[in-house]
């Protein structure tokens, strides 16, 4: 699954000689915390929330409203703006978008082209969402661990009591806890018929069950 299809397409933007006071209100009115500045179709930088609250004038301020208005007017986002911007390519797999999310600690990426404009905007909310329906939780899953040794044939081993069993796997992740152990996480359908049965082999097979839970 690629970036291009999980974005959000035409992002609310704003030019860089926008007024903070200007980009307040559309960051309230669209409920955004942070937003990015586009000039010409090329980002050029991004803001947040924070960094006009930085600018703005405390509560506890003797400035009248007008006042207020008048000062916010004479700054523009140019002045508060973050010219270094961390983006992801349309053509990305999500799983790049969520370790470039992961490794600075950021909760979105802009979007950009090959030729560089900005095309959306994918952000960890949206990660998450593909995340939830890729496991297909929404339509009902139960979940299996089991603790396995790192070894040749584990899986086929594994993966052919199900299938003897008529049960179908969904999917599967190992995670490795050591150099000679994994845990082996399986997602069945809710509905899987004989899953007594082969947890009941399973166990006879010397198949540690660590956990198991129904989801969705």
């Amino acid at each position: 699954m690629f970036v291009a299809s999980r974005m959000t397409k035409h992002p609310v933007s704003v030019t860089s000689d926008t007024t903070i006071q200007q980009a307040d209100r559309l960051m309230k009115k669209n409920k955004f915390h942070r937003m990015i500045v586009v000039d010409d179709g090329k980002l050029v930088g991004y803001f947040s929330d924070r960094d006009i609250m930085r600018v703005a004038p405390s509560p506890a301020t003797t400035l009248s409203k007008f006042e207020i208005r008048s000062l916010l007017d004479k700054i523009s986002v140019r002045d508060i703006m973050h010219s270094k911007v961390i983006t992801v390519n349309e053509d990305a797999t999500i799983e790049e978008a969520a370790l470039i999310m992961y490794n600075n600690k950021v909760g979105g990426l802009p979007v950009i082209s090959d030729v560089g404009t900005v095309v959306g905007i994918i952000t960890a909310t949206d990660i998450l969402k593909t995340f939830i329906e890729v496991m297909g939780l929404p339509g009902g899953k139960t979940r299996l661990t089991l603790e396995v040794d790192n070894k040749v044939g584990v899986m086929a081993d594994i993966t052919k009591i199900f299938a003897d069993n008529g049960i179908n796997i969904d999917s599967f992740i190992t995670c490795r806890q050591s150099d000679s152990r994994y845990d082996l996480v399986i997602r069945l359908d809710d509905n899987a018929k004989g899953f007594d049965t082969v947890m009941k082999i399973l166990e006879e097979r010397g198949y540690k069950i660590i956990h198991t839970v129904k989801i969705g």
